[in-house]
């Protein structure tokens, strides 16, 4: 009898631990962003806030629709490349992921957002700013930062009427976010008074910039401005002091990063470097996001290089939907994503518009001193 009654115990046990098993259901959530090249460093920051928001998530186990939810990260690279990002945008689709988290740059951003609009399923760029990306009419598309109509402008103002720049110079990577924030950039320099004295192109892969900036030599520029990342900013401010052209260098958040310090070097003056992220926060938000960085150190050992508190807040921000319309299907969320309004983030208060672009987005101005980054200002 003890020998039965163990074996139906057993039983037991097995089915409800089977019946557990049975009522949780595992989410896929996808990630892109560049995890070689380059710039993989900032695809990886990228990916650790999308990792560390849902370890967290799971760590609370989360219950939506009735049932225990453990979702997964899928994460993808796109290398920076728009080919490759549509690609893998297909592997996510094919994966049936609840939704996706990316990409980081235009580039990819916007190909693939065509992907995810086509199978329904919602996409949070946490750092794409050119405007096309939420212009496109898709209502899968979503970001929770500024785009460059807002960072170009900014820094084109703050280029004439704070740096009081007489001859200012341009230079574009020619991918989506160089050239978009650079347009903008040259837009506001124009509508504020400023003289341009050139523009000049490279790619988001060169590494030799003498003879461009042996040109701008020649017009003696006092501020040179960069659309592009900080893989060729850093070496270019490198060749800037070679050919002794002192002038300031300005740009968007593709060069407002820690890793810009290293790869500029010695190079790089107190001062000289001026520029914007899209996103920031002071006062007393300020506090939230100095925890989720100790936060972020603990956990990978390293410090934020830029976008991850963005990715962090954009998960978050999914999955809040997901409990609102309590559902993880792509077709029943997707309502509620466009409808969130005061979500309270580490970067700031988080409300969609009609387009799917963050409301009163903040940039916060950056420059560099003394081998750290320096806040400005934070603008809306």
């Amino acid at each position: 009898m003890k020998t039965a009654f163990k074996l139906t115990a057993m039983a037991t046990l097995v089915a409800l631990t089977g019946l557990a098993s049975a009522q949780e259901q595992v989410v896929k959530i996808g990630h892109v962003g560049p995890l070689s090249g380059a710039i993989a460093h900032l695809g990886k920051d990228n990916e650790n806030g999308a990792r560390l928001a849902l370890e967290e998530i799971n760590a609370k186990g989360l219950n939506i629709g009735g049932k225990k939810i453990k979702f997964e990260l899928q994460a993808e690279d796109d290398a920076a490349d728009p080919k490759q990002g549509t690609a893998v945008a297909q592997k996510l689709v094919d994966a049936k992921v609840s939704g996706v988290i990316g990409h980081l740059n235009s580039g990819t951003t916007i190909p693939a957002s065509r992907i995810y609009s086509d199978a329904g399923i919602p996409q949070i760029s946490p750092s794409s700013t050119n405007p096309k990306y939420t212009r496109q009419g898709y209502k899968t598309a979503f970001r929770v930062v500024a785009d460059d109509v807002h960072l170009g402008g900014t820094l084109g103002r703050y280029a004439v009427k704070e740096l009081k720049g007489k001859a200012i110079a341009v230079i574009d990577d020619r991918t989506a976010y160089g050239q978009g924030v650079a347009e903008e950039f040259e837009k506001a320099v124009k509508a504020a008074g400023g003289t341009l004295v050139g523009h000049e192109f490279t790619t988001d892969k060169a590494t030799d910039f003498m003879s461009i900036l042996t040109t701008f030599k020649g017009k003696k520029p006092d501020i040179i401005f960069f659309g592009g990342m900080d893989a060729v900013g850093g070496p270019m401010v490198k060749q800037m002091k070679s050919l002794g052209l002192n002038a300031k260098f300005m740009g968007g958040d593709g060069i407002c990063t820690t890793e810009m310090i290293k790869l500029a070097g010695d190079a790089m003056a107190d001062g000289q470097v001026v520029c914007a992220e899209a996103g920031g926060v002071d006062g007393a938000l300020k506090k939230g996001m100095d925890d989720f960085n100790m936060k972020y150190k603990k956990r990978f050992n390293e410090d934020v290089k830029l976008y991850a508190p963005y990715v962090y807040d954009a998960v978050y921000v999914m999955v809040d939907a997901m409990q609102r319309a309590k559902s993880t299907n792509p077709t029943q969320y997707l309502p509620e994503l466009a409808k969130t309004t005061g979500y309270k983030g580490v970067t700031g208060t988080i409300s969609f518009d009609a387009k799917g672009d963050i409301k009163n987005g903040a940039l916060t101005l950056y420059t560099f001193k003394g081998g750290k980054r320096d806040q400005i200002a934070v603008v809306r």
